[in-house]
């Protein structure tokens, strides 16, 4: 059964249902015991910085007791913890969550729905950004035939509606050739659901957003069929908050920006302690989040609102409208720059984003080493205990396991690549050079 786009009300009233079951929110103003709630999604760790890193080292909590001490006041967390951004957007509709992390497409959602709900939101930072694209994913099962993105024609796809890994279906299979709503039997499921149906048999593809495709990989139950990363389209989680929170609690959301900023400096400081507390936190393999949190990872961690990902987010739009999920949206106006800019005021910038490196953890490390070509990898691997080791695609830059990466030599050179499609079109373009597809096995033995 093909799935159907829900009408913008019928969406609204479906997000809102489950709102009543929950409970928490920002106190009054002059209370002596204000709540501020959280939404956060613990296993998209592009989110870590303001939901599982930022939690499990306390700086929020550390900076509102500073404020407490100074106010009178005492302040209280909830934290509360969801698989995808809709039920934190439904929840902050009704009032129940004040700070909310999602990704860009949900971002959009929120915003429409705030407004038509009467509980308007705000896109105030960013998490984790990949300017290419490459945190979403399609993947396949290990022993699956299908070699390219255009294969999955009349195939069942998984993938979580109106998520930005749906967004990242719905662009590929257009650049494919392939129609979006007719051309593949779309299922719309959780995560966790696709992953499931995907070992199971019954479905040919799922398209999903970190960390879901990694840990796939990583264990063995699935392999890369396209790299979000080809559509060379900026996606990136961000943090939204309830315009109403945001006006009554502007010192409490100062305090939460400054402390995501305390968390970004830990992790991008601290990348291999960082992934080993998220992995603590969340029972992901450490190895996973470190792909993609890591130092050379597929996110780049900073929370200022770039003009590159803005300006993405409008183009997210066209794809959510024609999947009739929201009507216009006033992206400018829902982007406010001015809580961030008070709770950074003398605090450097981080630099941009950089072309990632392979990247090497040995067992019983508490650093990696980074090496400046594959090659020089695999050769320090060789007969090492390794832990985990990190190739980027050599066209698109998207960090992937190297034993789980498809490889090609061509002449003295070893190219890594998240996809055999990736891999086939590099030997293609360069036959007149010897460029061959090789096994891992091969890859290690040739740099050696």
């Amino acid at each position: 059964m093909r799935t159907k786009a829900l009408a913008p009300a019928a969406l609204a009233l479906l997000l809102a249902a489950p709102a009543a079951a929950c409970s928490g929110s920002a106190g009054a103003a002059g209370s002596r015991t204000v709540t501020v709630t959280v939404g956060y999604q613990s296993k998209t760790i592009n989110t870590v910085t303001a939901g599982t890193l930022l939690r499990s080292r306390g700086y929020f909590e550390e900076e509102l007791a500073a404020r407490g001490r100074k106010d009178g006041t005492t302040y209280k967390v909830d934290w509360q913890d969801y698989a995808t951004g809709a039920p934190i957007t439904a929840q902050m509709t009704a009032g129940k969550i004040d700070i909310g992390s999602m990704g860009d497409f949900p971002l959009l959602i929120n915003a429409v729905r705030g407004k038509e709900l009467k509980q308007p939101t705000r896109l105030v930072s960013v998490t984790g950004y990949n300017l290419r694209g490459g945190l979403n994913t399609v993947v396949t099962a290990p022993d699956s035939t299908l070699e390219s993105l255009a294969d999955l024609r009349g195939r069942k796809v998984s993938t979580s509606v109106g998520s930005a890994a749906d967004g990242t279906l719905v662009r590929a299979l257009q650049r494919a050739g392939i129609d979006p709503s007719s051309g593949i039997e779309k299922l719309n499921q959780q995560p966790s659901v696709g992953a499931s149906a995907l070992q199971a048999g019954s479905i040919d593809a799922l398209s999903q957003f970190v960390a879901w495709p990694g840990q796939l990989a990583f264990e063995g139950r699935a392999k890369a069929l396209y790299d979000g990363a080809e559509l060379n389209l900026p996606t990136f989680h961000g943090v939204t908050v309830r315009e109403k929170f945001a006006r009554e609690r502007s010192g409490v959301l100062d305090d939460f920006l400054r402390a995501q900023r305390r968390a970004t400096d830990h992790l991008r400081a601290e990348p291999v302690a960082a992934a080993e507390t998220v992995a603590e936190e969340t029972g992901l393999p450490a190895e996973v989040v470190y792909l993609y949190n890591g130092a050379n990872g597929i996110a780049t961690f900073d929370p200022a609102l770039r003009p590159e990902l803005i300006d993405a987010l409008k183009q997210d739009v066209p794809v959510l409208k024609d999947a009739k999920l929201v009507g216009e949206v006033d992206v400018d106006a829902f982007v406010d720059p001015a809580p961030l800019d008070r709770a950074r005021a003398g605090t450097a910038p981080y630099p941009a984003a950089a072309a990632a490196r392979p990247e090497l953890w040995l067992k019983g490390q508490a650093r990696t080493q980074s090496f400046d070509s594959p090659r020089e990898l695999l050769k320090a691997a060789r007969g090492a205990d390794v832990r985990a080791a990190y190739v980027p695609d050599a066209v698109t830059g998207t960090l992937w396991f190297a034993d789980r990466a498809v490889w090609v030599a061509e002449g003295a050179d070893l190219r890594a690549f998240v996809t055999s499609a990736g891999a086939k079109a590099y030997v293609e373009a360069h036959r007149g050079s010897g460029a061959r597809i090789v096994s891992f096995a091969e890859a290690g033995a040739l740099a050696s």
